[in-house]
């Protein structure tokens, strides 16, 4: 869609939901400007590439969009209007093509973030995007104004046709997403859901021997489960807990189950390979007078760090680790730990919770303050790691690009 009158749109935000509206916004030809509280653009989008950018992920479309869990109804039609293709599309035409590994996970072939995002700041900056850095949104003045305070305290008041906010959650908030928006909604009586950590660690108890020598070990090709809810992959030991995909994919049967009650127990098959019933026939064998350690490592194959997660699942239950047969198959097919919270926001790669679905529209744009428009992490959508949050974000910052575009011609 291309404007005929020459439009301002202000957005506020530099991370991917942000860049990508301000994108089609320029493309249709509105005079686009970006403000962040950061020196620089893309800060937390540098940190996922870190991991190699999973910018999205392979699976089809019904599944893919069933990994929002309760949002999935209304995410549907929002992540169609800028489907995974449309986004591996657009990667290559800005000169990061893109391959799907073994997991069903889509990256870059470089795997990196920084070459992407250069290439993309070059076009917008072409399309005629100005960037205002160092600039911390405060609100609103009492003329409808958007108030910005620079690095060295000075007021600045802008106008705008329309505006997009898209400040993210409050997840890494040294890179810029400290969720003072919160405060700022409140006041104009934006219902919000109180922000949560979402793909976080839990946290675990251990002993200080387990720590001294296991802390930042890998479990690989796990299989965890709470309660009902399972997941595979993998997941490291911390000195507080333990984090990786795995966990995070537990997060918000995890959430659930803390916000009842003070732990919740997990469960980890550490032989996902072997039955339970193939496991009592191996460790039929005689022990004689060789060490449970040593026992265990030459029936069932297992490391010492699952060795010693059996002794830490034994000590946190108060109580002795059972070389009887069954008691010991059964222990190491469903490992017990306690989980007593998860992760604080400054360490969760993403948050749960954001501005309720029912006070925005179908354009994404606030009910309650007509030209405000929102995008990104600020919405109350969960998702786990995998391709689904930059997705997210991705989609929800051109839906609501054409939101403002629909939003604008009218108004014209």
């Amino acid at each position: 869609m291309t404007l005929k009158a020459d439009f301002s749109c202000c957005i506020i935000g530099a991370g991917p939901a942000g860049l990508i509206a301000a994108e089609r916004l320029s493309e249709a030809g509105c005079r686009v400007a970006i403000y962040d509280r950061m020196p620089t653009p893309g800060r937390k989008f540098l940190m996922a590439g870190r991991g190699g950018l999973n910018l999205t992920h392979s699976e089809d479309m019904p599944d893919f969009v069933s990994r929002y869990g309760a949002a999935s109804g209304w995410m549907a039609p929002l992540i169609q209007s800028f489907s995974p293709d449309e986004l591996q599309n657009w990667s290559a035409l800005l000169g990061e093509p893109v391959f799907t590994g073994s997991s069903g996970r889509v990256f870059p072939k470089s795997f990196k973030a920084s070459p992407l995002l250069r290439a993309w700041l070059a076009r917008l900056r072409s399309n005629g995007v100005t960037f205002y850095m160092n600039h911390d949104w405060q609100g609103f003045n009492d003329k409808g104004a958007l108030h910005f305070t620079q690095s060295m305290g000075k007021s600045v008041f802008i106008k705008s046709d329309a505006v997009l906010l898209a400040l993210g959650g409050a997840s890494w908030p040294k890179l810029g997403s400290n969720a003072s928006w919160v405060s700022i909604l409140n006041s104009i009586n934006v219902d919000i859901v109180p922000l949560r950590s979402s793909n976080v660690g839990g946290l675990i108890k251990w002993s200080d021997h387990f720590i001294s020598r296991f802390a930042g070990v890998p479990l690989k090709r796990l299989i965890v489960r709470c309660g009902s809810v399972q997941s595979h992959g993998e997941a490291t030991i911390t000195k507080g807990g333990i984090e990786g995909g795995a966990i995070y994919a537990l997060g918000p049967e995890l959430r659930r189950v803390l916000e009842q009650q003070n732990d919740v127990e997990i469960f980890l098959d550490l032989r996902r390979d072997l039955t339970i019933e193939q496991i009592m026939s191996r460790l039929a064998q005689k022990r004689g007078k060789k060490s449970l350690s040593s026992y265990l490592s030459r029936t069932i194959g297992l490391d010492p760090l699952s060795i010693a997660l059996l002794r830490e699942s034994a000590l946190q239950h108060q109580k002795s680790l059972s070389d009887e047969p069954e008691s010991l198959a059964r222990a190491i097919k469903s490992c017990s730990l306690i989980v007593s919270g998860l992760g604080g926001l400054d360490r969760a790669i993403s948050t749960a919770g954001g501005i309720k679905r029912t006070e925005i529209d179908e354009r994404m744009m606030l009910k309650k303050k007509p030209g405000i428009f929102t995008a990104g992490e600020m919405i109350d959508w969960d998702a786990p790691t995998g391709g689904y949050l930059l997705q997210a974000c991705f989609s929800s910052g051109i839906t609501a690009a054409r939101g403002m575009l629909d939003w604008l011609n009218e108004r014209r």
